[in-house]
């Protein structure tokens, strides 16, 4: 699984995973994966199948909270706020990579360069298969939508917004 020639943010994410007990095969695509339309156009999956990493900041106190939400919602700041006990705001891109380590666009559920708070969105868990962000914005990988819980110690609860 581990490959020398491929970029460290992907191998980064490979060794999280593996430290983690999976063993997922990452894959880069020549177009870009940044958005989750691109991302299953070029794995041809549906959009409901791609985990969109979404980083927010707890206020005061500048907390980062990972929010894992199908390609086909929009995550919910009210309930996840709620479910944290804190107000949230979106941070630039500067606060996600130094969090995370990645730039946005390329941000996997795993491999960030501190531990961060984990919601998944439940419709996520449902999915036989789906696939994620694998360090950079052409690389993704795919795992049961179940294995989120357990690769990324995240809780799985409803932080989808009601359209």
């Amino acid at each position: 699984m581990t490959g020398g020639s491929r970029p460290r943010a992907i191998q980064r994410v490979e060794a999280a995973v593996v430290a983690r007990g999976f063993n997922f095969e990452m894959v880069e695509f020549p177009a870009s994966t940044r958005t989750a339309a691109d991302a299953a156009a070029a794995i041809g999956c549906e959009i409901a199948q791609i985990v969109k990493s979404l980083i927010f900041a707890t206020m005061p106190d500048e907390r980062p909270l990972l929010a894992l939400v199908s390609g086909s919602n929009q995550g919910d700041m009210k309930k996840m706020a709620a479910l944290v006990g804190a107000t949230l705001r979106r941070p630039d891109a500067d606060y996600v990579r130094e969090v995370t380590g990645f730039a946005i666009g390329g941000v996997p559920p795993i491999g960030h360069s501190q531990a961060l708070l984990t919601l998944i969105d439940r419709d996520l868990v449902s999915h036989p298969m789906v696939w994620a962000a694998a360090g950079t914005p052409n690389s993704v990988f795919g795992l049961r939508g179940g294995d989120l819980e357990a690769l990324t110690a995240g809780i799985a609860a409803d932080i989808r917004r009601n359209i």
